[in-house]
């Protein structure tokens, strides 16, 4: 399998629940040189520390039974990758990205398949599933350049 090719000038997603980086590689194929573009975190505490409620009850008195709880960390995972799905639509319509690269663990990769817009599902060349966000630049680079 051949390494990944990342066009100059396309951007690089890499994200999770909480935080997201858009890279650009200001490099060309053959030597990608990613660049942090803009950093999005979410201040998103364990689902015990948000939520104050005990889980409801449904039904008769002769037949009660709980309602599950709201995982409200697990919420906000999802909204947070909405809201950086439609940053990436931004950033793809304003700076006419030829190509982009998304990174993320597979349960945050199918909250942007889904949040992503078809102008960004159009651009898209590779999707990795892997959690790099915690990763320096250079490590994620190289990661890319040995995946394919």
């Amino acid at each position: 399998m051949s390494s990944l090719k990342i066009p100059h000038n396309a951007f690089v997603f890499v994200g999770d629940g909480r935080k997201a980086l858009f890279l650009r590689n200001e490099g060309n194929e053959k030597f990608p040189n990613l660049k942090t573009e803009q950093v999005f975190e979410d201040d998103n505490p364990p689902t015990h520390e948000q939520g104050s409620d005990r889980p409801g009850r449904l039904g008769k008195a002769s037949g009660r039974s709980a309602v599950e709880p709201v995982d409200w960390h697990d919420l906000e995972e999802h909204r947070f990758a909405h809201r950086v799905a439609a940053a990436m639509e931004k950033v793809v319509r304003e700076r006419r990205a030829p190509a982009l690269v998304v990174v993320a663990p597979p349960r945050t990769l199918a909250d942007l398949r889904a949040a992503f817009h078809a102008d960004v599902k159009a651009v898209i060349v590779a999707e990795i599933h892997k959690d790099l966000t915690r990763h320096p630049v250079g490590d994620i680079e190289k990661h890319l350049t040995a995946a394919g």
